[in-house]
């Protein structure tokens, strides 16, 4: 995203969330869901120690494949005001750089 500039805001509106809702989304929906339902399980059954933060981050991204799924058209909105507004990139940018440090700092120090 900081690299290609214009050129991912423009394949974002255009590629990923066109106008009319992709096909993707319906398997990448389902797939996240198999996903998250094979970690919980891996988690009980098996009892990794810390695999509960683990499972529950990835949990997360239920909120995401479900707006995708039911609120595509507002969740389109959503991307389209964040690419033009610098401030709210420049914040996304930061929030993904400090969550994938975390998730680094997680497999090396708890795992």
């Amino acid at each position: 995203m900081v690299m290609m500039k214009e050129k991912w805001k423009e394949w974002e509106i255009n590629s990923a969330y066109k106008a009319k809702k992709p096909l993707w989304i319906y398997f990448l929906g389902i797939f996240g869901i198999i996903l998250i339902g094979i970690t919980w399980f891996t988690y009980l059954y098996y009892g990794i120690q810390y695999g509960w933060i683990l499972a529950g981050l990835i949990s997360l991204t239920l909120v995401k494949i479900f707006t995708l799924l039911f609120n595509y058209d507002q969740f389109r909105e959503f991307v389209q005001r964040a690419l033009k507004d610098k401030r709210k990139m420049l914040h996304l940018n930061i929030s993904v750089l400090v969550l994938a440090a975390g998730l680094i700092c997680m497999g090396l120090f708890l795992y």
